[in-house]
């Protein structure tokens, strides 16, 4: 699947698609977002801490939308340093995911603008996405109202993976990308990295990479090597 360009020159990965998440605990949120995608309205809350897939549903939802809707994924992490303008025009989408809320909350300009934005969203039938790593209850809100608008919201608690989900993660992964990932290479891969997807995924688009350039297999030993010449090992 080819990149697909957003607004602002935000693009979204290859690879953040619903086929590659995995549900694990999380079936109830990745059901919601497949609604999402396919045009159900309203205001939803993604949260949990670095690392649970909140990035990877949000962009999933605007690539299954992005091939019948106007949608959009804007990092507010990476795009505060725009000012709050970033927010100008977005209720023209049809499907819109703000990423890194915790950026910008607490600052009352940019939740005025945010409150703006919920409720132009939901007088036009938007799909409006909102990640965080706190639930809207749990936050200290400058906006006092755009804190009860979230608070109901559809709120989804995202659950890290265990162990054995982590592996299985990584060989969904690999398996969409036409990779072979031996059990003792993800056991080695999961030591070496535990408990950090992200990561661990970087690591394999690197690996996957290294491998078809040097025609090997995913084994421990070429594995070391690769981090060894990235400096990683």
């Amino acid at each position: 699947m080819a990149m697909q360009q957003l607004p602002l020159g935000v693009r979204l990965a290859d690879r953040a698609v619903f086929e590659s998440f995995l549900p694990a605990r999380n079936g109830e949120a990745l059901a919601h977002a497949r609604r999402a995608a396919a045009g159900e309205p309203g205001l939803t809350w993604f949260c949990g801490p670095g690392g649970t897939g909140k990035t990877h549903l949000l962009q999933a939802i605007c690539a299954a939308a992005g091939g019948v809707r106007r949608a959009g994924y804007l990092p507010l992490g990476q795009l505060e340093p725009l000012g709050v303008e970033v927010l100008d025009g977005l209720p023209q989408l049809e499907c819109l995911a703000l990423d890194d809320l915790d950026a910008v909350l607490g600052r009352i300009e940019w939740e005025r603008s945010l409150f703006t934005l919920v409720r132009e969203a939901a007088e036009r039938g938007m799909a409006l996405l909102l990640a965080a790593q706190s639930p809207p209850a749990l936050i200290e809100w400058a906006l006092a109202d755009l804190g009860s608008r979230c608070a109901a919201a559809a709120v989804f608690q995202l659950r890290a993976l265990d162990e054995a989900e982590q592996q299985e993660a990584l060989r969904l992964r690999a398996r969409l990308r036409g990779l072979e990932l031996p059990d003792d290479t993800s056991r080695w891969l999961q030591r070496r990295f535990p408990r950090d997807m992200r990561r661990l995924y970087e690591l394999l688009d690197t690996l996957d990479e290294a491998a078809l350039a040097a025609q090997r297999r995913l084994t421990v030993p070429f594995i070391r090597e690769v981090l060894a010449r990235s400096g990683r090992a």
